[in-house]
């Protein structure tokens, strides 16, 4: 049996890529690993059924015979672990690529996610104008940062890993801000990752459940066709 994954049954991002899910779409993509998905409403993620799976009422989960995961990062480094394609066999390399998983979700996350809840959520505040360029001034110092590290390199260290589809997933969430494209190696490194064969084949499975609203009988699994692991791609992608 393939592993079960959940996603929104109508997601909050309108299509765009962004929810979590994506990122676990997108790791089995890449290792060339089939998967199954159960869609689930707002109402259903709070029930107890999915909180035992998720204590805190989120997506994505993952399922795997007795194994229950939940935490987008965690699940990606677990297909990672079992699967070859996100993870170097080098062991330092290895480790390198995972302190950049960790990199992504706990250093270049927060304060992005920060504005977007600033924007959604507290636009009506008397101090939002006031607190949004603070925001964004934190999200530039990192994307400065990330963006000295990368230099004119295609990915963050050697081949393309799992700490690349993770910071490229996070970097996704400035789409449409105008500051990533302030950082034009930044905005490179993000068309690089839109375009792998992998990501769009994710991007598709998606958007597919947003375009037919419910996905069908709600709460019921959907099969993936089996990934097709893609050639290795050139070191130069544009």
């Amino acid at each position: 049996m393939s592993p079960t994954i959940t996603a929104f049954e109508r997601s909050p991002d309108r299509g765009r890529g962004l929810a979590r899910d994506m990122r676990v779409r997108w790791a089995f993509e890449e290792v060339g690993q089939p998967y199954d998905v159960r869609l689930l409403s707002f109402g259903e993620m709070k029930e107890a059924a999915h909180r035992a799976l998720h204590p805190f009422g989120q997506i994505p989960t993952y399922e795997d015979g007795d194994l229950a995961l939940f935490e987008s990062g965690a699940i990606v480094l677990h297909i990672a672990e079992r699967h070859a394609g996100l993870l170097p066999d080098d062991a330092n390399a290895r480790a390198r690529a995972i302190s950049w998983m960790f990199a992504a979700l706990s250093t270049m996350e927060p304060p992005i996610v920060d504005r977007t809840t600033a924007i959604l959520v507290e636009r009506d505040r008397t101090w939002h104008e006031q607190r949004l360029p603070l925001v964004e001034d934190r999200i530039r110092g990192r994307l400065g940062e990330l963006s000295d590290r990368l230099g004119d390199a295609d990915w963050l260290d050697g081949e393309f890993s799992a700490g690349d589809l993770l910071m490229v997933s996070v970097l996704l969430r400035l789409s449409g801000s105008g500051i990533l494209e302030e950082y034009p190696n930044l905005s490179a490194y993000l068309a690089r990752g839109e375009a792998r064969p992998a990501y769009q084949r994710a991007f598709a499975a998606q958007l597919a459940v947003f375009t037919a609203a419910s996905g069908g009988s709600r709460g019921a699994p959907i099969r993936t066709k089996p990934a097709i692991r893609s050639a290795p791609e050139s070191p130069k992608m544009t």
